[in-house]
């Protein structure tokens, strides 16, 4: 999966939040109002374009509007961005990228009861 610049990533965000099909309008739209980015309409075909071309949607006319489709989930895009992040920073040690990442956080109980029941997921998931 290659990588995406900070524009790229905010527009895929946008993309994948909206939860289904989005036209280039409706995007325009959460673009301003949600992230105060004014983009032309240019710049947000220019951002389509190079998304395209590096397989994270297509896009598709119905009627007057041209649409967004993404390609790649955003929990895919998540796992492949947090395994390059463990393996660039960490050396591929997720244990250091757990403790760096809780560093100086304050963790309710609600998220530590979380965090062990995934870890308690992953672990069940490697008995079977």
């Amino acid at each position: 999966m290659r990588e995406l610049s900070p524009g790229e990533t905010l527009i895929m965000k946008a993309i994948w939040e909206a939860g289904e099909d989005i036209s280039v309008p409706e995007l325009m739209e959460v673009m301003r109002r949600k992230y105060e980015k004014d983009y032309r309409r240019t710049t947000v075909e220019t951002f389509l374009l190079r998304l395209s071309d590096k397989r994270f949607l297509t896009t598709y006319r119905e009627g007057r509007f041209a649409y967004v489709h993404a390609l790649v989930s955003k929990e895919e895009f998540e796992q492949k961005l947090a395994g390059k992040t463990v393996d660039f920073w960490f050396k591929g040690k997720l244990s250091n990228y757990i403790a760096a990442f809780c560093a100086g956080r304050e963790l309710s109980e609600e998220e530590l009861t979380e965090i062990q029941r995934v870890l308690e997921g992953i672990e069940n998931g490697r008995e079977k």
